[in-house]
């Protein structure tokens, strides 16, 4: 049976993979091929013509070979693309916590800088001058989520006037004209659902109201599915990586599942230590 031995060798001649999982699979289409060449002699063929028969009815060495070169590829594929779908939603989730936590740390350092600058603007005037307006206007102006200003003059208010709101005097403002306001529209598209929050902030001479845009992203949200769908992912790459290496067992399944990266890094471990054994 040396032809069949030929054969089923130089179908998988040039295929990448596992080496254990293709002496396994030669294994097993030899095991097919002799037995079908069996058959073909009970019928009366000579052991020959039953060998051309069998690999015959296989499809031809060039036609086997297309086909298995294929399944590896497919396989290699399919297994690679899990991985990287598993490395992708976690970069993004993160990616997309950190970014939208960098920006709203440093949109609030922006508005007290802005807050604070307004103020010693203002300094000790009793009034707001068009001209220190148009200052005002600039510093607004200078970001890019600050939608309105209101300041107030409020040298002459006492605390008994506010005493009685729930948010004492910011709350006491809202109910009286400002001696300056500014309003502008700020990027703000509803798919980033865009919400607008006041900030106050002054001292015994002037109040500086502000509203400025924050996006209520579901960020939390976004980081949990991430790391969910790459821990899925990840768990089924290990599990389909060690099933060709021949290794998987319920343990590496358990290993896999409940500890990831960590339990494939003990496994990579193991199957390394292994081989040192076994030279």
């Amino acid at each position: 049976m040396t032809q069949i031995e030929a054969f089923v060798d130089s179908v998988y001649q040039n295929v990448g993979g596992n080496k254990k999982e293709i002496q396994e699979l030669k294994a097993e289409m030899k095991s097919h091929l002799l037995e079908a060449v069996y058959e073909l002699k009970l019928e009366g063929k000579t052991e020959q013509e039953a060998i051309e028969i069998a690999i015959d009815r296989f499809g031809g060495e060039k036609e086997i070979r297309s086909i298995v070169a294929q399944l590896f590829r497919a396989q290699k594929t399919f297994i690679k693309w899990v991985l990287y779908l598993a490395v992708a939603s976690l970069i993004i989730s993160l990616s997309t916590f950190v970014i939208h936590r960098q920006n709203a740390e440093s949109d609030a350092n922006q508005i007290s800088d802005v807050a604070t600058d307004i103020r010693t603007l203002l300094g000790s005037k009793t009034s707001i001058t068009p001209q220190t307006g148009k200052e005002i206007e600039r510093l607004v102006k200078d970001t890019d989520f600050i939608s309105s200003v209101k300041i107030y003059n409020v040298r002459e208010l006492k605390e008994s006037d506010y005493k009685n709101y729930d948010r004492g005097i910011f709350e006491y403002v809202e109910h009286i004209d400002p001696d300056y306001q500014y309003h502008r529209s700020v990027w703000a598209p509803d798919w980033l659902k865009p919400r607008f929050f006041p900030y106050g902030n002054g001292d015994d001479q002037w109040l500086v109201n502000m509203e400025e845009r924050y996006f209520n992203m579901p960020t939390m949200a976004i980081l949990f599915a991430g790391v969910a769908i790459y821990w899925t992912l990840f768990s089924i790459w290990a599990i389909i990586n060690a099933y060709h290496h021949r290794r998987l067992h319920i343990g590496w399944i358990l290993a896999f599942t409940l500890f990831n990266l960590l339990g494939y890094l003990i496994y990579y471990l193991f199957g390394k230590r292994n081989d040192y054994k076994l030279t």
